[in-house]
């Protein structure tokens, strides 16, 4: 056995809430048994109702962070949130490609919760053409994922989210896990497809509320269990138990969204409170 934990690396924007983005990921790559390093990508200004500012680091800065932490220690997954910026996407891309065996989880962050821009149509742009094909999992929402594929010079091209998942892995990544949340369901239905088609589909009681972090809280816990060597199929079923049962425990300790409690397991049950209503 290592003597160190399996290490994933986070490219993602803070968070003061913690509800989301870097402190999020930090708390659920710990919680399932790795090792968090965090290289900054954007400073924001968001409580748990949404997101009021951003500013990107100068993509220098999100290098050479990144540079640092890589000479000195090695990685076995990483996980990519909000970027910022164009350069910092690009800088990223240039830097991962260095490190093909690695598997790389993205989620394709481009709106908060409440529906805050948070990457315009020229990172979307370059989100497709550097970052996608190195990709070994994308993670996007149902409004994401069509975002993705929307062609701008045809309107009526409306594909349901199975075409979807089909175009995205024709961008270049492995496998795309088409999230369900934002879709008028009575479950909240997850895909997993890759090129021969669907891989797995799981489905999961709607929960009450609005979560803030959900889909950061999933990208990670994937790249966690990567990390510690699962299959993909079998990485993406137990990420989605861990995401839900931390959702199902989530609180809301200010006045917008609820928080998923990441540490759910350390508590005994009859003294988490029931928040959930």
């Amino acid at each position: 056995m290592s003597d160190i934990p399996p290490i994933v690396l986070t490219f993602a924007a803070t968070d003061p809430s913690s509800g989301a983005g870097m402190q999020a990921d930090i708390l659920t790559i710990a919680s399932m048994g790795c090792h968090p390093l965090s290289v900054v990508t954007a400073i924001t200004v968001q409580d748990t109702s949404g997101v009021d500012d951003l500013l990107p680091i100068d993509s220098e800065w999100v290098a050479d962070q990144a540079r640092a932490v890589l000479e000195d220690m090695p990685v076995n997954a990483f996980k990519i949130g909000l970027l910022g910026s164009v350069e910092n996407i690009a800088v990223i891309a240039e830097i991962i490609s260095d490190y093909p065996d690695i598997p790389l989880v993205l989620d394709p962050v481009l709106t908060s919760g409440r529906g805050d821009e948070l990457a315009n149509e020229d990172m979307a742009d370059a989100l497709r053409e550097l970052l996608l094909p190195q990709t070994t999992i994308l993670t996007p929402n149902s409004i994401e994922a069509r975002r993705l594929v929307h062609d701008e010079d045809n309107d009526e091209d409306n594909p349901d989210l199975a075409e979807c998942a089909k175009r995205i892995l024709q961008m270049g990544c492995e496998y795309v896990l088409v999230t369900g949340t934002h879709e008028h369901t009575p479950k909240v239905a997850n895909t997993l497809y890759n090129e021969h088609g669907l891989v797995r589909s799981d489905e999961w009681p709607r929960l009450a509320g609005i979560y803030h972090g959900s889909g950061c809280t999933l990208a990670s816990a994937i790249a966690a269990l990567l990390a510690n060597g699962l299959p993909m199929a079998e990485a993406v079923k137990e990420a989605q138990e861990f995401t839900w049962q931390a959702l199902q425990y989530g609180f809301r300790p200010g006045m917008g969204q609820h928080i998923p409690d990441r540490l759910f397991w350390a508590r005994d049950e009859e003294d988490v409170p029931d928040t959930r209503h």
